[in-house]
């Protein structure tokens, strides 16, 4: 790659594309992570948490559709921002967004190992974890159409896979093992359930988390003002559907609390049905690692476009800014992102932070970069709606402004309840906007002062 390199990004991508990159950035959720919540809050608590964040996510995505049409750039949430507030407002989302997908890939690429070991119990997920990054930064290398070709693909096989879990539990669940032991109190009405529905937040939110990446596919989209919004609609209400289904499925197989704290929460709920050596089970692992790796494929090839959207604007070196001349993807943005993921998987030192799993810190991590983001996306909304009313809008949001706000309320509901029960994370979650702050501003005023210069 060079300077000379074009900064055209192909427009190759239709609505099934879309819709596949939309869901597959997300459908690792339903496979683990989100099980967490269950030891915070109980299945009950935690359905009702996850009732919260899916009113939150409908609202948001219907709203965020607005923006994507009206504004179709690879820089996403940074672009509308930077529009509606400026090179501050733009940072803030940049930058938010940078931290939740560069530090989501490694919990799914650790599960992604997790779920291999149930087949090969002496692997070791450390290994497998870099092993894939090492294979999806290289397939997203070589262009975006068989990127999406492949992320299109995976995606619908995990979703066959979910439905078949859900069709092979069926026949063992029971309604009275879910609610037992469903509050993280005596019941609903005691400060520890309340408590626990808000501390499940983080792991609610782990059910949609990204789905708002395929915004940074907009650059790269035929006609976006009519694909974006059916792909978008379209991916929140498949995604709604299959973590309520999986969720109460395999709460109620058994005794959820066997596992409630593990990367791989549906073989576990399998085993109790169909037992240790079932052909279900091994298809359920096997199949299941295209959930994870449809996700995690796509979150790579959501921080690329960012780093590079980032970059081409100043607030990164320019070198994240270049695009591969023949396949005209960035190909340092990807390698970039896949130095700090796989350093994230090896900082064990990151669960001193409290008693969670590293895992769990990860995922904790990812979602304050998330909520961030979603905040101010709404507020740039609000904004533009009344700075540039002429803005052309190919897609409104519904019920405005009711839709915006509920998804602005919901979310400093979510971000104060995750402050409050991850401190210490939300500490680290400051220091890393502060140290990004001064460099990326700095490199950002020495951009501006060349190109005016």
């Amino acid at each position: 790659m060079s300077a000379s390199t074009p900064v055209q990004l192909n427009k190759v991508l239709g609505t099934a594309s879309l819709w596949g990159i939309a869901v597959g950035l997300v459908i690792s959720g339903e496979y683990f992570g989100w099980s967490y919540g269950w030891d915070k809050a109980g299945t009950l608590g935690f359905l009702v948490a996850t009732l919260l964040v899916a009113t939150m996510y409908t609202t948001f995505i219907f709203s965020f559709t607005e923006l994507t049409t009206a504004i179709p750039h690879a820089g996403g949430p940074y672009a509308y921002a930077q529009r509606a507030f400026g090179d501050k407002g733009g940072f803030l989302a940049g930058f938010a967004t940078l931290i939740e997908f560069i530090f989501a890939p490694p919990a799914i690429a650790l599960a992604i190992g997790a779920y291999l070991n149930v087949q090969f119990p002496d692997i070791n997920a450390n290994t497998v974890a870099v092993g894939a990054y090492l294979v999806f930064m290289l397939l997203n290398w070589f262009g975006v159409s068989i990127a999406a070709a492949f992320e299109l693909a995976v995606t619908v096989l995990a979703i066959g896979e979910l439905l078949m879990f859900m069709g092979v539990v069926a026949p063992g669940w029971h309604w009275n093992n879910f609610v037992a032991h469903g509050w993280a109190g005596q019941d609903v009405f005691s400060g520890a359930a309340v408590g626990g529905i808000f501390a499940s937040i983080p792991f609610a939110i782990w059910f949609f988390l990204a789905i708002e990446g395929a915004a940074m596919a907009a650059e790269e989209a035929k006609d976006p003002s009519r694909t974006i919004p059916k792909a978008y609609i379209a991916g929140i209400l498949t995604l709604v559907f299959l973590a309520f289904g999986v969720m109460i499925m395999a709460g109620g197989v058994g005794d959820w609390r066997q596992f409630a704290n593990v990367n791989d929460p549906l073989p576990q709920a399998m085993k109790k049905v169909v037992g240790d050596h079932s052909g279900w089970l091994h298809l359920l692992v096997w199949i299941g690692l295209f959930g994870l790796i449809a996700s995690f494929h796509g979150i790579i090839m959501g921080y690329s476009r960012q780093m590079y959207a980032l970059a081409r604007a100043g607030f990164l070196p320019k070198f994240l800014g270049r695009l591969h001349p023949r396949f005209k993807t960035p190909g340092y943005a990807l390698l970039t992102g896949g130095i700090i993921g796989i350093a994230a998987i090896y900082s064990d030192s990151l669960v001193k932070f409290n008693d969670q799993s590293l895992t769990a810190n990860i995922v904790t991590l990812s979602v304050f970069g998330a909520l961030t983001m979603y905040m101010v996306s709404m507020a740039a909304l609000f904004k533009l709606r009344k700075t540039e009313p002429q803005l052309t809008r190919p897609f409104m949001a519904p019920m405005y402004p009711l839709f915006p706000a509920i998804a602005l309320v919901l979310g400093m509901v979510c971000m104060i309840a995750m402050i409050y029960y991850n401190f210490s994370l939300f500490i680290l979650y400051i220091v890393l906007m502060a140290l990004g702050f001064v460099g990326m501003m700095a490199l950002r005023k020495k951009h501006l002062l060349q190109h005016n210069g």
